[in-house]
């Protein structure tokens, strides 16, 4: 995981500005029981688990296990601690699990942290059942227009750039014997006015990957926008407070 160092500071600030409320992920919650099609006390391993949201997400909608693992000490020390979670140090391309022991994989924002996905997509191959899933809830390079923080920042396309494409993953866990399952844009519903995101943004800065390759006159260009558009009541409809990030699946 190369393109952010989370220590104590930064943790602390995406656990306060990154994580989605519970009552924002409803179309998540939808979306992954779908492809997952859960059953009581299957596994899943949370790869890149951050502060644990979706792990305990996961285990309260679906009444799973989670093994979540996660690189950073400063992350891993805000994951709940509850016995249907498990906390494990590792990273995508070294996971402490035993072979073919795990129902499915589950990757949020993750890939783009990843230095050798192929490396990645043969370790989650070895610990995943035939047959099971892995999710993955990412930006993609060229998939990008539907996430609010291009609108208000669009310089954060720089780096969107870079990320890996949805062929470019797909390419990665091909080799590993995975094939492309679907893909589709999942919104979610993490604020309630355009005055909340402008509250936020300077935490937002600390914690986000994104924000934090903006320049200091890109980042003030882009809170003034936002300032103005509070201002001025927003913007019409919902364009101001809606996201989506894409949930590729492969098995």
């Amino acid at each position: 995981m190369t393109r952010t160092t989370y220590d104590d500071v930064t943790a602390a600030s995406f656990k306060a500005a990154r994580e989605v409320p519970r009552d924002g992920l409803g179309a998540w919650e939808e979306a992954v029981r779908r492809h997952l099609n859960p059953v009581r006390g299957m596994t899943v391993v949370d790869i890149g688990a951050g502060t644990g949201a979706f792990a305990t997400a996961f285990c309260d909608w679906y009444a799973v296990k989670v093994m979540a693992v996660e690189p950073s000490a400063a992350m891993r020390a805000l994951i709940p601690r509850r016995t249907d979670i498990e906390v494990l140090e590792g990273h995508g391309a070294s996971l402490p699990l035993p072979d073919v022991g795990v129902d499915a994989a589950w990757l949020s924002t993750v890939t783009h942290h990843v230095p050798d996905l192929v490396a990645a997509a043969r370790e989650i191959r070895r610990v995943l059942r035939p047959g099971a899933p892995v999710l993955i809830r990412n930006a993609f390079a060229g998939r990008y227009d539907r996430l609010r923080i291009v609108r208000w920042f669009p310089e954060t396309a720089r780096l969107l750039d870079t990320y890996p494409s949805v062929e470019d993953t797909c390419e990665a866990f091909a080799a590993a014997g995975f094939a492309p399952d679907a893909l589709e844009p999942v919104p979610q519903a993490d604020l309630k006015s355009l005055a909340e995101l402008l509250d936020r943004v300077d935490v937002l800065r600390t914690a986000d990957t994104l924000m934090r390759s903006l320049t200091d006159e890109e980042f003030a260009r882009g809170k003034e926008r936002l300032r103005e558009a509070v201002l001025a009541g927003g913007v019409p409809g919902d364009a101001d407070l809606t996201s989506s990030l894409d949930l590729l699946v492969l098995r």
